[in-house]
Parts: C-alpha cells; sequence; structure tokens
C-alpha cells in the first residue's frame, strides 16, 4: 500500500505517526505540508475521501488560525473561500495528514490510524 503523509518535521505528533506508519510496516511518502501544502483542488478531495467536515482541516490551534480571527469569520466564507485560505499555507492545515489515495486520516490518535492503517 502506498500512503502519503503531509507532516512538519518540527511538529511530535507528525512524528509520532510517521513512527507509528513505519512500525506498522508502511513506507510512507513525506510532503513537507509548510512547503508544499496540498492544492484546493487537492484539499477538496480529501475532505471528500475522510468523510469529515472541511472544518476538521483547519489547525485551530495554530497562531495563523488565531491571528486571522477565523473561529468566527468560517462560518461566514464559502467552501472554495476557505479552501483557497488552507491551500494558502500549510500553517492553517492541521497535521498530519496520511493518504493512499482512497482514505484519510487528520492528526494523529492511534485508535483512527489502526482502524485505517492497521
Amino acid at each position: 500500500m502506498s500512503v502519503t503523509i503531509y507532516e512538519y518535521s518540527k511538529c511530535s505528533t507528525c512524528r509520532s505517526a510517521l513512527k507509528w506508519l513505519r512500525a506498522k510496516g508502511l513506507d510512507p511518502v513525506t510532503v513537507p505540508i509548510m512547503e508544499q501544502p496540498p492544492t484546493a483542488e487537492e484539499i477538496r478531495v480529501l475532505v471528500r475521501n475522510s468523510g469529515l467536515e472541511l472544518k476538521k482541516f483547519f489547525n485551530t490551534g495554530g497562531e495563523v488560525y488565531r491571528e486571522l480571527g477565523l473561529k468566527d469569520k468560517l462560518g461566514r466564507m464559502t467552501e472554495d473561500e476557505q479552501l483557497a485560505l488552507l491551500a494558502s499555507s500549510g500553517k492553517l492545515l492541521k497535521r498530519p495528514i496520511v493518504t493512499d489515495g482512497s482514505k484519510v486520516t487528520v492528526g494523529f490518535k492511534e485508535a483512527d490510524f489502526e482502524k485505517a492503517w492497521g
């Protein structure tokens, strides 16, 4: 199975996810999310394949999210505006994002990983 992980090397959650995937015998392709965030269309596909709401892809604990006041603004933005915003900055994306092209996990919870990648 070919797996891609959008990650940030300084993120302990990303490192834990990568370690977990490798322990399961997977050799994920790593994509540095800060330098190469997915495009708006790629995010649209990730959202569809994940079964999650678009808002689950936002790094709500991040400084950029707070600085932009997105907690109050997201509800008034269209889906296309939200997708463009996410694609514009890897700092806005919750990480890690793991995909094999058909299924997707966002963040790292061992139970979710076990279900999807175990």
